[in-house]
């Protein structure tokens, strides 16, 4: 009943050798909007209509006028933009572009945790799938989630799924106490405590930024903590000139874009991996977007069902936030 329906993905050939302005072609060809995270290649990031957080995707996706969606981001978000918009042909570049976060809230698993609190309403944070949204009253993302949580009555108890350490964040913003599901995204809980306090001492005149999914160890050390696009506007409007940033480095491309003087510095991670980089947003590419413009596939369809219930708690998320 809840599983999103995708068709299968594309093999990389045939790109033309002008990729960026074939892509050009086809979006006006298709009359396609392409939306892209914060987090994507900057590539993607640059030929993008609009780049932004979860909460600026949401927005956009439900107010385009485009015919074709192509979301540069990961499972969830490309799923949110066909809920907002059921007549529209939403296509996602690489169907393996999940989210570690969604992943550790199984629907099956959830609906026994909430039977467990009847009594309490259900704020999900939009990094969760369809099947989470349909069990949920609001959603929130980052940007909005201490807003949308003050507006809640103090005597009504409330689950904040699926993410442990924002709920914990918002816990800490508000005073309030939370249920919290116990998920977490593997990129926010790799960066090391350790690590970047060695920095901080290697760059004293350094401002650390952290994203709210962060581990409290992390958020303890961090000057400025906020949703992606709340950390680009500080690090721009800020006259401090170096940042440590902790959250996902593809952000320091804009920011790098916009304070093209600034010296923006990415958390180490507890190992010499790459861990620091979402696995699943960096399977998007530019060739992959290219070839979903030009056999408008790997497409995003969702039981109607599922979409209208799925539909409900965005909606409440974006009165809430934007009223």
């Amino acid at each position: 009943m809840f599983a999103t329906q995708i068709k299968t993905n594309q093999t990389l050939d045939n790109i033309p050798n002008d990729i960026f302005e074939a892509i050009a072609h086809l979006k006006q060809e298709l009359n396609a909007v392409i939306l892209a995270h914060y987090y994507q290649e900057p590539d993607i990031q640059d030929i993008a209509d609009y780049i932004g957080d979860s909460l600026g995707l949401s927005k956009q996706a439900a107010e385009t006028d485009a015919d074709v969606i192509v979301f540069a981001g990961v499972h969830f978000m490309a799923e949110t933009a066909k809920i907002l918009n059921p007549n529209k042909l939403v296509l996602l570049p690489d169907l393996d572009a999940g989210c570690s976060l969604a992943d550790s809230c199984p629907p099956a698993e959830f609906a026994k945790f909430k039977a467990v609190h009847p009594d309490a309403i259900v704020i999900s944070y939009i990094n969760c799938t369809a099947a989470i949204k349909t069990m949920s009253d609001i959603i929130c993302t980052s940007s909005n989630s201490v807003k949308i949580v003050k507006q809640i009555p103090a005597d009504q108890p409330i689950i904040l799924a699926p993410d442990r350490n924002l709920g914990r964040y918002v816990m800490e913003q508000t005073g309030r106490d939370l249920i919290l599901w116990e998920g977490s995204c593997i990129v926010h809980e790799t960066f090391s405590e350790k690590k970047m306090v060695q920095l901080k001492i290697e760059h004293p005149e350094a401002e650390i930024i952290a994203h709210p999914e962060c581990e409290t160890s992390v958020l303890r050390h961090a000057n400025y903590i906020g949703s992606t696009t709340a950390l680009l506007k500080y690090c721009q409007e800020n006259q401090n000139q170096t940042f440590i940033a902790a959250t996902e480095p593809g952000i320091i491309h804009q920011m790098q874009k916009n304070a093209p003087s600034k010296n923006f510095i990415p958390t180490p991670v507890m190992n010499n991996c790459a861990c620091n980089e979402c696995p699943h947003m960096r399977l998007n590419t530019l060739e992959k977007l290219y070839l979903a413009m030009k056999n408008q596939t790997p497409e995003i369809t969702i039981p109607e069902e599922t979409r209208v219930a799925a539909l409900k708690p965005i909606q409440k998320m974006l009165e809430l936030s934007f009223n």
